[in-house]
């Protein structure tokens, strides 16, 4: 029975890694402004985890997008995907905006930390793997990770099964990690907003 259950979950992994192959051809950079406000989730992640909100980065460089990095971001993307089930904060804390690292259940930035943490450890830089915050156009708050490269941005999030490029994405982008401070936070210009407006009260 456990065994029939994990070829079962590895068989729908490799079907979903198999069904996004390559990047999408066209893509863009965000444009981001000056120093914003951290999350207060964020902030107190770094309490906690002070080592890894002091990382600084000379070089603003994004990653190279190779075939070998692609793969990795749509493994570690479905992969997390598939074995973090969603739940609130509430529902697993019992209180809001705790940002964590997901073993079963998690967040949306929980997603998105553990996704950060595995593909830095598979060498991606860290100044390519921002946490992104967005507003769904509910209103909704909601964490993604951009993936900065030399063919553009890209969003991997728990709520899309597909690495988009962000400019594809419905979400008004508000601010992210600075690509030289993982302590600190930049603003988004999303000059989106009313293109992405006007096509969802179509």
């Amino acid at each position: 029975m456990i065994k029939s259950i994990i070829l079962a979950g590895t068989t729908l992994l490799l079907m979903a890694m198999a069904a996004q192959a390559g990047p999408a051809l066209s893509t863009t950079v965000m444009k981001t402004d000056g120093r914003t406000s951290q999350p207060i989730g964020h902030y107190d992640f770094c309490q906690t985890y002070q080592d890894e909100c002091r990382i600084r980065s000379i070089s603003d460089t994004p990653v190279t997008l190779t075939s070998k990095v692609w793969a990795q971001m749509v493994e570690v993307n479905t992969k997390v995907n598939t074995d973090i089930k969603p739940e609130t904060d509430m529902e697993i804390w019992g209180k809001a905006e705790v940002w964590s690292y997901p073993t079963t259940v998690g967040d949306c930035e929980d997603y998105v930390l553990l996704k950060r943490k595995i593909l830095m450890e598979r060498g991606i830089p860290v100044n390519s793997l921002l946490i992104t915050v967005v507003r769904q156009m509910n209103g909704e708050g909601h964490a993604v990770l951009t993936v900065r490269t030399d063919r553009g941005d890209y969003i991997l999030d728990n709520l899309e099964a597909r690495i988009k490029p962000w400019n594809d994405t419905r979400y008004d982008y508000l601010k992210r990690q600075s690509t030289h401070n993982t302590g600190a936070w930049v603003s988004i210009t999303d000059d989106r907003q009313v293109l992405v407006g006007s096509i969802e009260t179509q």
